[in-house]
């Protein structure tokens, strides 16, 4: 708020307090008293987490080194971004007219797979719930 970024801070107060109030409250309700023994191996998770690791180190050794002025995004687009946004716009924030503007689009897919993260999270813990129902009938 005090650099004129609302929408960041917008963004931050909804991550912050929003999604991660709602995660710890999923981790809490699908969580239960006592430990149950797991009838199940974990290794087709644990292979596709390591999968996914090993896929993201091999994508960062193609990145430009931390903070370096050279890089392709500070060369290409952030000059223009930064000279022609005011004019373009006319908003006098780079932050705000970036967002809202040249990519409004990746803006909208962000919201969407943050709402789609929370249905998901939302449609298991109703299944726990359910699973949990038909186990104490049982």
């Amino acid at each position: 708020m005090t650099l004129d970024a609302v929408d960041v801070a917008f963004t931050e107060a909804a991550v912050g307090a929003g999604i991660a109030t709602i995660l710890m409250l999923a981790t809490l309700a699908i969580t239960s008293a006592r430990q149950k023994p797991s009838e199940k191996r974990a290794l087709a998770p644990m292979l596709a987490a390591v999968a996914t690791g090993l896929v993201l180190a091999y994508g960062l050794a193609d990145l430009p080194p931390f903070a370096d002025p050279e890089a392709p995004a500070h060369r290409h687009v952030a000059p223009r971004y930064l000279n022609e946004s005011a004019k373009e716009i006319g908003i006098p924030n780079v932050v705000t007219s970036v967002l809202a503007s040249y990519r409004g689009y990746d803006t909208l897919g962000e919201v969407t797979v943050i709402f789609t993260a929370g249905v998901g999270v939302l449609v298991l813990i109703g299944r726990t719930r359910h699973r949990r129902r038909e186990n104490d009938d049982e």
